[in-house]
């Protein structure tokens, strides 16, 4: 799930005390003023070998959701049967669903169909042949979150839809391969931005990745564009999502007015979503909520469609 600066998660940076072995980046501000107070310094937490372990667990955990409901997506089911899917395995793994309740949020997933760009609710909403769907996991574990989420495929894609899919794919994988020890958190971005708009789409700028372990949402605030060698230095022991959002058209967003939640892309455009949380090592990355095997109607494009 997504941290923003938007009315759904004002105040989600942590502006805590520091602890021990956290890294202080210079001069954090808030990408919205009121977030948290302009200049205030905020622990970016390290976390322990103790801490990567249950970090590892609850991940893995995670991703087999994901998958089952790659294996379980079809035509006519509702995004209530992906939330209803997902909530029975999260606690049959032990663990529980983080989104439920959280903030006020009603359900254990979130369900994003074509153009709802993050933060879908499930519903009755009747998946059709050609839909695109974002499912967003996020478990809790003995106190630590695991966050992940894929677009999946329902039947067979529009042209335009199986594009922006693929874009949302390769350009999680574009700012994965920029983490590392001693490396900036501008250079994600950039690399995501400079990938999605080459290939004709938008990079939604009001959604960013972030820390995360005993906290949902934490510091940093990792944005999916930006300047090369700006930002806070990337250091081994972090842990963060990252989780472009990426529209077919502009990137402006809107959030539904009614129920506060929903958030929509401004002009109606579809778009598509991919999260992973990583684990910042001295030689680059691990990806803590990789998956075993591919997801069905999602990863598995060639067996799916001809080219």
């Amino acid at each position: 799930m997504s941290s923003t600066a938007g009315p759904a998660f004002v105040g989600l940076v942590a502006t805590g005390g520091t602890r021990t072995g956290s890294v202080l980046p210079s001069g954090a501000s808030s990408a919205r003023p009121g977030c948290e107070p302009r200049g205030k310094r905020v622990a970016i937490d390290i976390k322990s070998p103790k801490e990567i372990e249950l970090m590892r667990t609850v991940c893995r955990l995670a991703a087999e959701t994901l998958v089952l409901v790659g294996e379980k997506i079809r035509v006519g089911m509702t995004t209530e049967d992906i939330n209803r899917i997902v909530h029975e395995d999260t606690l049959r793994q032990g663990a529980r669903p983080a989104p439920l309740n959280y903030k006020g949020f009603p359900k254990s997933v979130c369900t994003s169909v074509n153009d709802i760009v993050c933060h879908g609710i499930p519903d009755g909403t009747v998946l059709k042949n050609g839909d695109i769907v974002n499912v967003d996991v996020t478990h809790v574990y003995e106190g630590f979150h695991g966050d992940t989420s894929a677009t999946f495929y329902v039947g067979t894609p529009s042209p335009q839809a199986r594009h922006v899919v693929e874009v949302a794919r390769r350009s999680l994988d574009a700012g994965i391969t920029q983490v590392r020890d001693g490396a900036r958190l501008g250079d994600i971005g950039a690399a995501i931005q400079e990938y999605v708009e080459g290939e004709g789409c938008s990079v939604v700028r009001d959604f960013v990745g972030h820390g995360i372990g005993r906290k949902f949402h934490d510091a940093p605030q990792v944005k999916h564009y930006g300047r090369r060698g700006t930002g806070d230095r990337i250091r081994t022991g972090m842990t963060f999502t990252i989780e472009p959002m990426v529209n077919v058209g502009g990137w402006e967003v809107d959030v539904d007015p009614k129920d506060k939640w929903t958030v929509r892309t401004a002009d109606g455009s579809l778009s598509a979503q991919f999260e992973h949380t990583v684990l910042v090592t001295r030689d680059g990355c691990e990806i803590l909520t990789a998956r075993t095997k591919a997801l069905r109607s999602s990863e598995n494009v060639d067996a799916l469609f001809v080219a």
